[in-house]
């Protein structure tokens, strides 16, 4: 049957589309108006949640961040007590992850960065020595000259967790050895007094981060997938609770499209953690020197109450045309 549509008609569907629009507005205007961020000590993701939450603000939203460990921040997600959370390492964090997951209390956002590695580093000199695998380790001279110790992070992270797991099953002949956790500043402080002497160390190392930009240094082979399959690549998985999900689609949409690559977070690192700046100056002048890269985040997203996104943030941070 063919309908025919008259100028009545035409009016009485404006006005319907009008009101879907206004309801549309009103909808997004009663998305949470507070985004929480759980953000571990750790320079990477505190650089990266103040980015994030630079560009939320701009966009009309109240954030609040939290400064937790990843064990507590699991728990957190579960309870409802957080938002977000950028720095769901894999699969050094999966036993945490996979259990909340099988809860339904979080939405996996995918990874947002590029190039992430976890792995035993060593200094350059040492690897030119012939240290160039786990495998390595296992050697009696080279364990002695090592003196048997691994310097890691603190207790708690998924890397300690592998550590220890090693330890325990004496993964790479590492039975006997020690391992000295206490922090990132705490691991890098040994790091650097070994490498001004020009003595032997090996540690937990990862990029992103500073050390790989400050220090000459190597990752060693694991032939035995001890830090997860590919040689230790790794995923950093942007991570909100199922609520805020269904709650906040205009907000999510924007932290699923935030992605960096770890050259790009290295030198966050670097400009927060070794030149001590404040981690709001250090994203703020990423965001300023990337604008066609947060234009890409912000494609599709709103302000709060409806806005295009990228003109209402490009005006607040004082951002280049991309």
């Amino acid at each position: 049957m063919k309908v025919l549509i008259r100028p009545l008609n035409l009016a009485l569907a404006g006005t319907l589309l009008a009101a879907a629009l206004a309801w549309s507005s009103a909808a997004l205007a009663e998305e949470p108006a507070e985004v929480r961020f759980s953000v571990p000590a750790w320079p990477g993701v505190t650089v990266k949640s103040a980015l994030a939450g630079q560009l939320l603000d701009a966009l009309g939203y109240e954030t609040r961040q939290q400064e937790l460990g990843s064990t507590i921040t699991y728990e957190a997600l579960t309870q409802g007590e957080l938002d977000a959370f950028l720095a769901a390492w894999l699969p050094a964090q999966q036993a945490m992850f996979d259990a909340t997951m099988e809860k339904g209390a979080i939405v996996d956002l995918g990874n947002n960065v590029e190039g992430a590695r976890l792995g035993f580093a060593v200094p350059t000199y040492v690897h030119e020595a012939g240290v160039t695998s786990a495998e390595d380790l296992a050697d009696e001279e080279i364990a002695e000259k090592l003196d048997r110790t691994i310097y890691s992070i603190e207790v708690g992270s998924g890397m300690s967790d592998t550590l220890n797991e090693a330890v325990e099953e004496d993964t790479y002949g590492l039975g006997d050895w020690k391992l000295s956790e206490t922090s990132t500043p705490g691991m890098l402080s040994a790091v650097d007094s070994a490498i001004n002497r020009e003595e032997w160390i090996v540690f937990a190392g990862w990029t992103p981060h500073w050390m790989n930009i400050e220090y000459d240094l190597e990752y060693l082979t694991d032939t035995q997938d001890m830090w997860g399959p590919d040689g230790g690549r790794s995923d950093v998985r942007t991570l909100v609770t199922s609520d805020f999900a269904e709650a906040g689609p205009n907000a999510t949409r924007l932290l699923d499209q935030l992605s960096f690559t770890a050259d790009d977070q290295s030198a966050m690192i670097r400009g927060f953690s070794h030149e001590e700046r404040e981690p709001e100056a250090v994203a703020l002048d990423w965001i300023r020197d990337n604008p066609g890269k947060i234009q890409a985040f912000l494609e599709g997203v709103t302000t709060r109450d409806g806005e295009p996104g990228w003109p209402a943030v490009q005006q607040a941070l004082e951002i280049p045309d991309a």
